[in-house]
Order: C-alpha cells, then sequence, then structure tokens
C-alpha cells in the first residue's frame, strides 16, 4: 500500500510517500480501506519529532480515519465486512489501510460523508473527555475555547452550544476567523492580535470570569487563564502550541479554587477510549444524525500530498479540519 512516512525530524516537506505492507488485524481488530484521514496537531508535532508514537505503534502519522471493512478479527462480532466506518488509531492513518481496535470503530452516523466522518473520532473524543467528563460543563455555565478556528476549537464550539453553554467565547487570528467562529455559534469571538482576551472575556462576563477554559496553547495564556477564570474555575490543556507555561504565579489558582487539569488521548487504553466512544454514541450521535452538530471541514488532500496539507495547517489559516483523500473507491 501507499502510505506517508516521515523521513526525519522537520517541516512539512520531510512527509514523503513510501511502500508498506498492508497491516493485519488481530483478534480484536479490523482492516480499514481507507477512504479520508484528517489531520491533526498531534501529527504536526510528530512530524517535528516532538511526540513519538506509543511503543508498539506504527511510525506512519494520522490518528482518525473513515473507510469500509475489509478484514475482521477472529474475536470481532460488532461489525462486517463492507461496512462503513470511522476510527480512532494511535497511528497509521496517513495510509491506504490501517487496522484499528474493534472497540474504537465506530458505525458512522447518518448523514455524514467518509471525509466528515474521518475528522470527526480524535477531536470530538478530546473535547467530549475534556470539557465535559473533566471539565464538567454544563448549561448554564460559561466557557472559553482558545484556537477557536481548530479542529478541537471548532468542535468545542459546536458541542458546548448543544449542550447550553449560556456564554461561549473563543479565541481566533483573524476577522475572517472572528465571522467564521460567530457563525458556527460562538457568542464572542476575539482576535487575539488585536485584543486583550482576559479584559474582552471578563467584561463580557459581567466581570465573573469563565467557568471553563479549553487551551491548546500554554505559554504566557496559562497565566492569562488563571486571570481570566471565575470562582472555582476549571481549565483544561490540550496542547502547548507555544510551550511550556510562563511567568506563571499560582496565587491565582490558590485564591480561585481553581482547576488545572492536562490530558492527552492518544496513550489511553483502547478501554478507557471505549468508554468516551460509547458516551458519544449515547449523547452526541443523536446531535450528529438530526444535523445539529456536523465536522466543519475546510479543505482537502490527495494523500500523496501531505506535505501540502501539514504546510497549510502549519499558516494557521484554515477554519476547521483538513483531510487527506486516498481516491479509494468503496464497494457497496
Amino acid at each position: 500500500m501507499t502510505a506517508i512516512e516521515i523521513k526525519q525530524p522537520g517541516g512539512p516537506e520531510v512527509l514523503v510517500p513510501t511502500t508498506r505492507s498492508v497491516p493485519t488485524p488481530t483478534a480484536d481488530q479490523v482492516l480499514i480501506r481507507i477512504h479520508a484521514a484528517a489531520v491533526n496537531g498531534p501529527d504536526v508535532f510528530q512530524r517535528k519529532g516532538l511526540y513519538d508514537a506509543p511503543a508498539g505503534v506504527t511510525d506512519i502519522p494520522g490518528l482518525e480515519v473513515a473507510g469500509q471493512v475489509v478484514a475482521i478479527g477472529s474475536d470481532v462480532s460488532k461489525f462486517r465486512i463492507g461496512e462503513r466506518v470511522c476510527a480512532l488509531i494511535p497511528g497509521g492513518g496517513y495510509a491506504e489501510y490501517a487496522v484499528a481496535d474493534a472497540c474504537n470503530t465506530m458505525h458512522i452516523p447518518k448523514g455524514l460523508t467518509l471525509v466528515e466522518a474521518a475528522a470527526m473520532p480524535e477531536t470530538f473524543m478530546t473535547v467530549w473527555l475534556n470539557v465535559f467528563q473533566r471539565g464538567k460543563l454544563v448549561a448554564g455555565e460559561s466557557v472559553l475555547i482558545h484556537g477557536g478556528a481548530s479542529g478541537i476549537g471548532t468542535t468545542a464550539t459546536m458541542l458546548a452550544k448543544a449542550f447550553g453553554a449560556a456564554k461561549i467565547i473563543t479565541t481566533v487570528g483573524s476577522q475572517a476567523h472572528r465571522k467564521a467562529s460567530l457563525a458556527l455559534g460562538a457568542d464572542l469571538a476575539i482576535d487575539y492580535r488585536e485584543e486583550d482576551f482576559v479584559a474582552e472575556a471578563k467584561r463580557y462576563t459581567d466581570g465573573k470570569g469563565v467557568d471553563v477554559i479549553l487551551d491548546i496553547i500554554a505559554g504566557d495564556y496559562v497565566a492569562r487563564n488563571y486571570a481570566v477564570a471565575a470562582m472555582d474555575g476549571r481549565i483544561l490543556q490540550v496542547g502547548v502550541i507555544k510551550g511550556p507555561a510562563k511567568d506563571l504565579d499560582v496565587v491565582p489558582m490558590m485564591m480561585k479554587r481553581l482547576t488545572h487539569m492536562g490530558s492527552t488521548l492518544r496513550s489511553r487504553t483502547s478501554a478507557e477510549k471505549a468508554s468516551i466512544i460509547n458516551e458519544l454514541e449515547q449523547l452526541v450521535w443523536p446531535h450528529i444524525e438530526s444535523g445539529k452538530i456536523k465536522p466543519v471541514i475546510y479543505k482537502t488532500f490527495a494523500l500523496a500530498d501531505a506535505c501540502g496539507a501539514h504546510e497549510l495547517i502549519d499558516s494557521g489559516t484554515h477554519f476547521g479540519k483538513i483531510v487527506l483523500t486516498t481516491g479509494a473507491d468503496l464497494i457497496g
């Protein structure tokens, strides 16, 4: 099969097509003929040599895919050959075939294309785990979503709106992204290049601050998150685009009784991921099938042009998800 490998740590140009053997599913896995695979932040960090694949996992990047089941392990009963599915995988998505644990594979919600389905597992699971399971956002609370134009940011905006957040605030990097974020469901979109998100969010919440903060940035944002958080606020750290925290004073954390939690999804066990998927299927899939929520697709690239896809994600000009397609014609 054709796959994309990382020749060496570096820029987008290190992503090159290669030929690899089609993987063989174990007893509890399925083999998926990939139609689409989404591009995510962890792929970028892996490309740069900053986020190695877990032990025993292929070096081929790619964490979420959609396609057709073409082989089934002996212990798998949930899926049949020919079914169209999407899956969260620990690696291997930038390829024509990938294996996935059956418990981390999902039937595609009605109404979604395969491209849309490929853009769903990693981001929806990350947002659900952090904002709702760990951050415990409930209807009537406020949420601040950093990186509002990203796949994580657009997904968090839609889910927060669907589940009744009273005030949805995002940070974005351009006026075009501000308009797009507001159209998606944000109540306030702050252009961080021109405005101070701490002052603007405090003003919008009448000085109270924000109940839940989802942060993919880190760096100096950590201290500023403490400043903008409400009493008993919860801060969910899921990325470090700007690197480690800077000039951090923990006194505001103590005085406001803040909870600052960090997590990654990739290193969790298949069983832990399956538990998140179960909640998504019960609580989120109905919103998708009703048309209330749909993954935001910005642009697709052919698999062989993974370099181009990474150039785009590095530019930060996209709004929503970037997806690779293999051109596979699925049967049935």
